[in-house]
């Protein structure tokens, strides 16, 4: 036997992200220098053709491929599951991984600072009408001074409110800090002390709707919150308001949101669809009062690479025995709460 069969097994099955997208050349140089590293292609794979791949030697598993426990029970070294979709999905038996001591972790904390510069340069396009100003100058129609900016709000000083205080929202509040805003949340799984420390504080979900001249969405979605921003809830919103959908578009009555905004109710922004991608005919791609933006909130390239740094960090702690430290691990408490579909590409 050679010394590389000696070495500890990972098995790589990143789909629908490619491993060299995850990795920079420096980062796989070492996670093949650490593992006996077998990538299993970047297309998709199923639980048949996984399971006579795995074996006692398997460390890790580097995706978010379909674990049952029949699938675990072939890996009895397994330590540690990375998905690097960024979303704790229902294909793994968690339970299993648990009485197991087999950490499932993700990497949803790369994405926190870049959907959070985008929730924030699209809360300013709005405010300032940036985009919707640059489609009518290239039209002939621009408005100099006064003529095109007479609805333009500051940010700085204004009423905002973030639905959600997980990683998205925490590094929002952390981006806001310089506009003197008054910041409120609405989480209800985090008590008033981690709010405060963030320079927020937490109100009812129908109080921040009316009060909030922006208003973040920023909540995954979970079994219990699936559509909770009903049609009733959004006509609280006030008509001066800016919405910004940035999580995912589960947590929200899509077509409430195409109505209220179509009659002028409000302004609002996404990033997420009900529909991945949105069909051609789709009503939002018309909708003047509606910001559209393709799911590109998150997946920029020093995002990926982040990943590839977080997962390289977490195995080598994992394969000394100690706790990761860099990804979220899934608990037993919430995880199997999670309701988040893949999202298409990478």
């Amino acid at each position: 036997m050679t010394e590389k069969n000696k070495r500890p097994r990972v098995i790589a099955a990143p789909y629908p992200k490619k491993l060299q997208v995850i990795f920079s050349e420096e980062a796989l140089r070492c996670l093949e220098d650490l593992v006996d590293l077998h990538y299993l292609g970047d297309q998709e794979i199923n639980e048949d053709e996984l399971i006579p791949l795995l074996g006692e030697d398997v460390v890790a598993i580097l995706g978010q491929v379909p674990l049952p426990e029949k699938a675990l029970a072939n890996m009895p070294h397994l330590r540690g599951i990375f998905n690097v979709e960024g979303n704790f999905y229902q294909n793994v038996d968690y339970l299993y991984c648990f009485r197991n001591h087999i950490h499932v972790l993700n990497c949803g904390s790369a994405y926190a600072l870049p959907v959070a510069e985008m929730a924030l340069g699209m809360a300013l396009d709005l405010a300032r009408g940036i985009s919707r100003e640059d489609r009518r100058f290239r039209q002939g129609r621009e408005g100099f001074l006064l003529d095109s900016c007479g609805d333009s709000v500051l940010l700085s000083g204004s009423e905002v409110g973030i639905i959600g205080f997980g990683n998205l929202g925490k590094a929002l509040a952390k981006l806001l800090q310089p506009f003197h805003c008054s910041l409120t949340v609405y989480d209800p799984w985090l008590p008033e002390s981690v709010l405060k420390e963030y320079g927020c504080r937490g109100i009812s979900l129908e109080e921040l709707l009316e009060k909030s001249r922006f208003i973040f969405v920023m909540a995954g979605v979970t079994e219990e919150n699936q559509g909770f921003l009903s049609r009733k809830l959004l006509e609280r919103i006030r008509k001066d308001a800016f919405f910004l959908l940035m999580s995912r578009a589960a947590v929200v009555d899509f077509d409430a949101l195409c109505d209220l905004t179509e009659a002028g109710r409000f302004t609002a922004a996404t990033d997420v669809f009900p529909e991945e991608p949105l069909p051609q005919d789709h009503r939002a791609r018309k909708n003047e009062h509606l910001l559209l933006s393709a799911h590109r909130a998150g997946g920029i390239p020093q995002a990926y690479t982040a990943i590839g740094d977080m997962v390289l960090d977490d195995l080598k702690l994992l394969l000394q025995g100690l706790a990761p430290v860099r990804m979220q691990r899934a608990e037993p408490e919430t995880v199997r709460r999670f309701a988040s579909r893949p999202a298409k590409g990478v």
